[in-house]
């Protein structure tokens, strides 16, 4: 008979700006919002994450920074420094890896792994949860908070339920029981339209969706319907998949103030295709396609990508693809909000040949850019760029 299977949902807590407190003495226990500036562009952009103080405000990640200035003034607002924590995330997830090969990263602050054949090695699965936030804390200062169950979904809600540092556990068997009185909210795939349809018929929680007509639900939401009834009764047979990882990497940025030069266009999307690429090299990954965001002053938002003939993580490679797609997008006598670069289908080398193949036919542009982080790494983001970007943020409006 097959070992029940044990799954971890480790998801660090506030993670840019628990970084930031633990780099920054003057920070800790203070409401730290890691964003753009409020005081800058008539308070553009958004929150990309908060602490824990902040939160107590009603500050939360993907708020408007105008709204968490309004809702918490005495806060400490801070830009991200995305090398920084891409290199904490590299850490934490070397940690994860001490314990089982089978660790699917799904973002820069979280990770499923499965445990099922490490018991033997490392204890039970809440012992191994333990384990891992206490390595965490040791090794980076920082705090995750781990749900353990027999599913990748139930994992997952279970470890949102007691940030931070929580651990929530649910036994086989008792998923129905655990996820009933939770709000349909917590269901992936349940937005803003399917609650709306989920309210008409009066389901409001996880369990009053469970106990209604599979069928019936299939009539009214179509397939999502069957899905979102198995979820509800913690049935959720997807495995911990590595070679899954990010489905994307991306960067963008709100401008201060509306955008309509071209030269600023260009660059600002020039910096955000050197980040990506930075990042994807840290992580090892290449992409497959290259997909641009592109917002007007009225909110109107368009995205445009493009496969790739190869695999790339260099500037040199997935600025011209992400300028040609930009170009496409932007219309004459419109003011532009925000644009964003995004790598995704991304694949790892399957072995050292394929790599070596990969790194000949890439030519000057990588090895340029491996010099280019090795500086970054030595003496910190910024340390080296392009001649075209020196004076970007100058440029900016």
């Amino acid at each position: 008979m097959a070992a029940m299977r044990a799954i971890l949902h480790v998801d660090m807590d506030a993670f840019y700006a628990a970084i930031e407190q633990r780099d920054r003495p003057e920070c800790r226990g203070r409401p730290v919002i890691v964003g753009s500036d409020p005081k800058e562009g008539r308070g553009r952009g958004i929150v990309a994450t908060c602490s824990y103080e902040a939160r107590r405000f009603g500050v939360h990640s993907a708020q408007p920074i105008s709204q968490a200035w309004r809702l918490c003034p005495q806060g400490v607002y801070l830009r991200p420094d995305m090398a920084k924590y891409v290199r904490v995330s590299n850490r934490v997830m070397a940690i994860l890896f001490e314990f089982t090969d089978l660790v699917e990263q799904v973002s820069i602050d979280e990770a499923f792994l499965d445990v099922t054949g490490c018991r033997r090695l490392h204890g039970s699965a809440a012992d191994i949860a333990r384990k891992i936030q206490d390595r965490i804390q040791r090794d980076q200062g920082l705090t995750a908070s781990v749900g353990v169950a027999c599913s990748k979904f139930v994992a997952k809600v279970a470890s949102d339920l007691k940030k931070p540092g929580g651990l929530v556990q649910v036994e086989a068997g008792r998923e129905e029981e655990f996820l009933a009185p939770l709000p349909i909210q917590r269901l992936w795939g349940v937005g803003r339209r399917t609650e709306a349809v989920l309210q008409q018929i009066g389901v409001a929680t996880i369990g009053e969706l469970a106990r209604r007509d599979r069928a019936d639900l299939v009539r009214r939401l179509g397939v999502s319907g069957a899905h979102l009834w198995e979820l509800a009764r913690g049935i959720d047979a997807r495995t911990v998949s590595p070679e899954e990882g990010y489905k994307s990497i991306g960067h963008e940025i709100t401008f201060e103030h509306d955008v309509a030069d071209r030269t600023i266009l260009h660059d600002t999307l020039l910096e955000l295709a050197e980040r990506v690429s930075e990042r994807l090299r840290s992580h090892h990954a290449r992409c497959r396609t290259v997909t641009v965001k592109y917002r007007e002053a009225d909110f109107s938002t368009f995205t445009r990508r493009q496969t790739l003939a190869h695999p790339a993580d260099t500037g040199e490679k997935i600025f011209p693809v992400a300028w040609r797609l930009l170009q496409g997008l932007v219309r004459p006598g419109k003011y532009v909000r925000l644009i964003g670069v995004y790598a995704g289908n991304l694949v790892l080398p399957e072995a050292r040949e394929q790599l070596r193949l990969f790194e000949l036919e890439s030519g000057k542009d990588r090895r340029l850019a491996q010099a280019m982080d090795s500086i970054t790494r030595r003496y910190g983001h910024g340390a080296i760029k392009r001649a075209a970007l020196v004076s970007v943020r100058d440029k900016r409006p």
